[in-house]
């Protein structure tokens, strides 16, 4: 059974949150129609506004080492310079949605 799977890969500003938005907004127009992408956010920390998290969601597991294996990956070149370490000396982590509920909108 292919289930969601989401990716999440840690970022440092350095103090330069806007250059790190403005590239984030450019790989994230060149990667637009990549098979299996849903999409990604670019969220920062409340408690250390220089702490990034881009979370990226694919339709499942092989959809998105299926897109890991191809030279597309390398649209995603120009964010590595702000590349951290999540606490565990790892730049990513890979999440398997494993219940999710959904609210309607008020």
């Amino acid at each position: 059974m292919n289930q969601p799977i989401r990716i999440l890969v840690w970022h440092g500003s350095r103090g330069e949150g806007a250059r790190l938005t403005e590239i984030y907004h450019e790989v994230s127009r060149a990667l637009a129609g990549a098979p299996g992408l849903l999409g990604n956010e670019l969220l920062r920390s409340t408690a250390d506004p220089d702490r990034y998290v881009i979370m990226s969601e694919w339709t499942s597991l092989a959809a998105f080492q299926a897109w890991d294996a191809t030279p597309d990956h390398q649209l995603t070149a120009p964010l590595r310079e702000y590349r951290a370490t999540n606490g565990h000396g790892r730049p990513f982590e890979l999440f398997d949605v494993v219940e999710r509920y959904a609210y309607p909108s008020a």
